[in-house]
């Protein structure tokens, strides 16, 4: 495990989010230049030692995309987490964000991952004084932009689409009501990068989001410490140290038996 691993990390550089209303079209433009969240989340895999098959390691990607721009388009109280699970091979991947903190991450699962029927999406959204809205849909898509905007479709009951631009630049397009439909999916990613120029947009708010989980060894320890004593000895068999994963982000700590309520001084 890398030397550093257990050390508070400085604030990883945010990117700025621009949220738009496309007049007479009625739709909602969502677009940023993602490359500083990127970079940031492949120095937390190099930290952690951690590396993903290609097509899961794109997938992951476009996924934290994909979630930053839903986000940016939601109320600013928000926060969402988002299972996707692909049945062939079995993997699942866990991407989270909040609009509250302004810090998005995720992490792919390869291994005892429980297989299903069908690929399936999992959603939830909370927000302080509500209950959770939790929605679990069917995807066939094979890539994450595709598998959310089927989500869209299914479960937020509007269509949403998502463009690639120049420079690791992407727009996510959410309808709103009375919104222009044959407009809306007529558009490609050429009409995107030159929108600016044949609509009319107007700027309604910009945000802030950064690659972060907020997880550290102080927080690891409690989960650890509430195993049972059996589960706790058969993992400390080998010896006074552990190595543990987050399960938000797949960072990896060394938890030494000392540590823990009771453990041997």
């Amino acid at each position: 495990m890398p030397e550093d691993s257990q050390t508070i990390a400085v604030e990883n550089e945010s990117i700025e989010i621009r949220c738009h209303f496309i007049r007479h079209r009625n739709a909602l433009l969502v677009r940023g230049q993602f490359t500083p969240l990127y970079t940031d989340h492949y120095l937390h895999l190099m930290q952690h030692g951690l590396r993903y098959p290609a097509e899961a390691d794109q997938f992951l990607k476009d996924g934290l995309t994909a979630l930053t721009l839903h986000l940016a388009s939601r109320p600013r109280n928000e926060t969402v987490a988002w299972t996707l699970h692909q049945q062939n091979p079995p993997r699942n991947f866990f991407i989270t964000g909040s609009s509250v903190t302004g810090a998005v991450t995720g992490r792919v699962f390869l291994d005892g991952v429980k297989e299903h029927a069908s690929n399936l999406f999992y959603s939830q959204t909370t927000s302080e004084g509500k209950e959770p809205r939790v929605s679990v849909v069917e995807f066939e898509e094979t890539s994450a932009f595709a598998a959310v905007e089927s989500f869209y479709r299914q479960s937020e009951q509007r269509p949403a689409r998502y463009f690639c631009g120049d420079d690791e630049s992407f727009a996510m397009l959410s309808a709103q009501p009375d919104c222009d439909l044959p407009w809306f999916f007529g558009l490609n990613d050429d009409d995107i990068r030159r929108i600016d120029e044949v609509e009319e947009l107007s700027l309604l708010e910009t945000r802030a989001y950064r690659f972060d989980c907020g997880c550290d060894l102080e927080r690891i320890l409690p989960a650890v410490a509430r195993l049972t004593g059996a589960t706790l000895e058969e993992l400390f068999e080998s010896g006074e140290a552990i190595k543990v994963e987050c399960p938000r982000c797949g960072a990896k700590y060394e938890v030494d038996r000392k540590d823990l309520p009771g453990g041997n001084p």
